[in-house]
């Protein structure tokens, strides 16, 4: 490789860590514009269809390869006519899945958006159903960008069966409010409502192992605050 091709892969590879970069940063940002009310105090981008998000750092790794190696492959040269129609037809619609995958909550409801119902769907906390809340172990069998081995989980179950992950892959809080403080809040008023809950203090050496013992203690006050 001489130094002109290497050059041209180096840029190639910073711009591809950029596009990256700026396509998670515009999704979250539509996100918060169009499904994020007012007075939402957290919102998550839901797991695990939030993994999906997964296909444009192939995608762009991918462009990086041709680009830089001129080796788009023989099967993409000759049938480019229907590939690159089914390819923009398929990232249209990846954004569309994953801007609408979004569950806000505020202080006395919860809404759900989805792929099949964007305009998201309303419950209030009396909807909730049950809590299961805990700290995921280590499996003997990982799958790659999905092992969550050590992550707190809060999943709620609503009365039409649909179960969420409050802790999701990613998400806020209103004016950046510390997110363990607004896991404390919302537990404590499900709480109160005697909703069935379900903790678990197992793995929890997992996670305080990384974490800052104030923030670690709040996670281990909502594992302990059981009906």
């Amino acid at each position: 490789m001489n130094i002109k091709r290497l050059f041209l892969c180096i840029i190639l590879f910073i711009l591809n860590i950029a596009f990256i970069i700026a396509t998670f940063v515009l999704l979250g940002f539509f996100q918060e514009k169009l499904l994020l009310p007012r007075d939402y105090i957290l919102w998550i981008f839901k797991y695990p269809i939030s993994i999906l998000a997964l296909v444009f750092v192939f995608e762009f790794g991918f462009l990086f390869y041709a680009i830089a190696f001129r080796e788009p492959g023989y099967f993409v040269k000759r049938n480019k006519k229907w590939i690159y129609p089914i390819l923009t037809f398929s990232n249209i619609l990846l954004v569309y899945v994953l801007l609408f995958n979004v569950c806000v909550i505020t202080n006395d409801r919860i809404i759900n958006h989805s792929f099949f119902l964007p305009q998201g769907r309303v419950y209030s906390y009396n909807d909730v159903v049950s809590i299961d809340t805990g700290i995921y172990g280590k499996k003997k069998l990982t799958i790659p960008f999905a092992d969550r081995s050590g992550e707190f989980y809060y999943i709620i179950t609503l009365k039409d069966g649909i179960k969420i992950d409050l802790n999701g892959d990613a998400g806020g809080t209103q004016i950046s409010q510390d997110i363990y403080e607004v896991f404390e809040k919302i537990d404590k008023t499900l709480v109160s409502m005697d909703i069935k809950k379900t903790a678990s203090i197992d793995n929890f050496e997992l996670f305080e192992k990384d974490l800052d013992k104030m923030y670690s203690d709040k996670i281990k006050d909502i594992l302990n605050n059981v009906n």
